[in-house]
């Protein structure tokens, strides 16, 4: 992935639910980057409970089987949101919902001072009455420099209130 950072995202908005429809299959987005911080590790760890050495003690990290601590796979997957939200904008949803996840794979470590981002592909949508759309998406987080996606998640979404 070489020279990945230097790609420039840009949201893409739709003007209906049948203008995303018609993407099926089809790449949606690629979201900016985003750096992971300890701080946000640290947050994370302590929402969650969840103070394992290698993501919370920098120093024993550094001794470690990665050489930095790393951030819980959850907390990679609890910015698939930040990634819809930063990636793609349906004119005139009034509220879109998490429905689920289907299949979730965390494929490789993310280092304190990664820089993430996320391929939105959207693989199939389906209508929801009065007025809204459920959409399946595959979603790839990919880390900057590294060859190997993060994650990879098929993640269920719904959007009310937009126009056909």
């Amino acid at each position: 992935m070489a020279g990945a950072g230097r790609y420039i995202a840009a949201m893409k908005i739709f003007h209906s639910y049948s203008d995303l429809s018609a993407c099926v299959g089809q790449e949606v987005a690629v979201t900016e980057w985003l750096t992971i911080t300890q701080e946000q590790i640290n947050l994370f760890a302590q929402a969650t409970g969840d103070h394992q050495w290698i993501h919370v003690d920098p120093e024993r990290a550094q001794a470690g089987p990665f050489g930095a601590p790393i951030a819980h796979g959850y907390l990679t997957l609890s910015l698939l949101p930040r990634f819809f939200q930063t990636g793609l904008r349906i004119e005139g949803a009034r509220m879109g919902v998490n429905y689920g996840l289907n299949r979730v794979r965390f494929t490789a470590p993310v280092p304190v001072g990664s820089r993430l981002r996320a391929r939105l592909t959207l693989q199939a949508t389906e209508p929801l009455a009065p007025d809204g759309l459920q959409m399946r998406w595959l979603v790839t987080v990919e880390r900057d420099g590294s060859g190997k996606p993060v994650c990879v998640a098929e993640s269920i979404t719904r959007n009310y209130g937009a126009a056909p």
